[in-house]
């Protein structure tokens, strides 16, 4: 079975030899793929990715080499007709090259469909997004499947539906390849995302603002560093509300949230953290209240070359499904869920030291907390260390796993670099507008009242232990005797994420 003497020539030999192996370790990576239980993120680049590019390179040198060989004839350096090629179906070997040309394209239009396909979907998949630059999304990946979007795909958020963004999130991907090559990526990586599509169009696909109506009751665990690591619970509902604007009922917490009024503000940093300039429009009336803060307003010429941002879900829900939680907050959890018994002496105290102390990598994060730990209950508390070894041991574990969900040394994220601006805790968060400080030209302030949003209706524990009688709810009482200076200073200027 013979081809037409311009194809027999080294390049469309090198084409169709790469074409074919390609297209036999297609074959056989597909087939391993099918038998493995859990999906491997590189496997899916060559088999989606790579090898279809090869496969096609091959296909395309072969007619590229017969062009090449027919120059070369024409020019005389190659023995042969010097005529361009002609198609003759009474030849029978001009049939045979028109039937392998015919079967082998029509095989490799389905493999690239069906590479074009999964390749696509891949690169949507949790899978391709967290995992193929390991060292460089590892924080991201483990807080993401300890979030509660953990059952939400990553492009669901960063991307959502329609070709336009998916393009826009290629083209950005393309930089953050050459990033990953070129070791040249941040560490940690920065937010907010500059290019991150708008809430309305992501977030809203599932959450419906005008549909979250009245309270929901949280209850916030904190655990005291004294000695017996005293439970002190706070059972609070937050005062979400939502409503549509067609009945007037907005009100609560997402009242911001474009329901009846737009919200825009201006920034003085890349984090959002300090925003002097506050700007409300009623969306009924049309009205429109300008708030400064006092303690540092913008110029005019400040305002005048900035553009404001309308503030959506991302303003405060910033870090919905990659929160690194503080040391506090992650062995408040751990003793909580009892990982760690909270009977052993100290053990908030020891366990948030351990883990926030520096480190370089998670390797020598691990062994340190242990010794640390170790040492404490050896050098201070040795009877306990010699008749509750076993739940020392335990302690130390839970502890490591804290550290491996929050800490990343190696891409230097700790719970410092992404504040969290729901509630004002660790971080100002709500206070970043409601100090008290904002105020308009007719003299409106941003409130700060702690009722505007939350209503306590139970604190502390024992003795101590108040419930609330009454729908205003209880004032709230800091476990620890400071007197009226919690009125007067915010939550994160002590409570910083370790020991206050």
């Amino acid at each position: 079975m013979r081809l037409p003497r311009l194809a027999y020539n080294p390049v469309s030999a090198a084409g169709a030899l790469v074409a074919l192996v390609s297209a036999v370790v297609f074959a056989v990576l597909l087939l391993i793929s099918l038998f493995l239980a859990e999906p491997n993120p590189y496997l899916g680049i060559f088999l989606y990715l790579v090898i279809p590019l090869f496969m096609a390179g091959g296909l395309v040198l072969v007619p590229l080499g017969m062009l090449r060989h027919h120059r070369r004839i024409k020019r005389g350096v190659a023995e042969a007709d010097a005529a361009w090629p002609r198609l003759d179906l009474n030849l029978k070997s001009h049939r045979n090259a028109t039937l392998v040309f015919l079967v082998c394209s029509i095989i490799f239009l389905l493999l690239s469909g069906v590479g074009a396909y999964q390749g696509y979907h891949y690169t949507e998949s949790v899978n391709f997004c967290g995992e193929t630059c390991h060292p460089v999304m590892l924080p991201e990946i483990t807080a993401y499947h300890n979030s509660s979007h953990a059952r939400v795909k990553c492009v669901d958020c960063h991307i959502g539906s329609g070709a336009g963004w998916y393009a826009k999130s290629k083209l950005s991907g393309a930089y953050q390849v050459y990033a990953t090559l070129a070791n040249k990526y941040p560490r940690p990586i920065s937010t907010p995302i500059s290019n991150l599509r708008p809430a309305q169009e992501t977030c809203e696909q599932c959450h419906w603002p005008e549909r979250f109506f009245g309270a929901q009751q949280i209850q916030f665990n904190h655990y005291m560093y004294n000695d017996s690591s005293s439970h002190w619970p706070i059972n609070m509902l937050i005062k979400v509300g939502g409503g549509d604007p067609k009945t007037g009922q907005t009100a609560g917490i997402h009242w911001h949230m474009n329901i009846g009024v737009k919200v825009e503000y201006i920034a003085r940093d890349e984090k959002r953290m300090d925003i002097p300039w506050v700007r409300v429009t009623d969306l009924t009336t049309g009205r429109v209240t300008v708030y400064q803060n006092e303690a540092a307003p913008l110029s005019a010429d400040e305002i005048a070359v900035a553009t404001p941002r309308r503030m959506d879900c991302m303003d405060c829900h910033n870090r919905p499904s990659h929160n690194y939680n503080s040391p506090d907050q992650e062995v408040d959890r751990m003793l909580l869920t009892s990982q760690a018994d909270r009977t052993l002496p100290s053990i908030k105290r020891v366990a948030v030291e351990a883990m926030a102390a520096p480190y370089e990598t998670t390797d020598d994060a691990l062994r340190g907390i242990a010794n640390y730990m170790t040492e404490f209950y050896r050098e201070n508390h040795d009877d306990v260390y010699q008749t509750r070894r076993g739940a020392v041991d335990q302690a130390i574990v839970a502890t490591q796993a804290a550290f491996s969900r929050s800490l990343f040394p190696e891409m230097k994220v700790r719970w410092a670099e992404y504040p969290d601006h729901i509630g004002h805790f660790n971080f100002p968060g709500c206070m970043r507008c409601h100090e008290g400080t904002h105020k308009s030209e007719e003299g409106l302030v941003l409130s700060r009242e702690c009722h505007t949003c939350h209503t306590i209706i139970a604190q502390g524990t024992g003795e101590r232990q108040q419930i609330s009688a009454t729908e205003q709810g209880l004032d709230f009482v800091h476990p620890e005797d400071i007197g009226d200076a919690w009125t007067e200073t915010g939550c994160w200027e002590c409570h910083s994420g370790t020991q206050p």
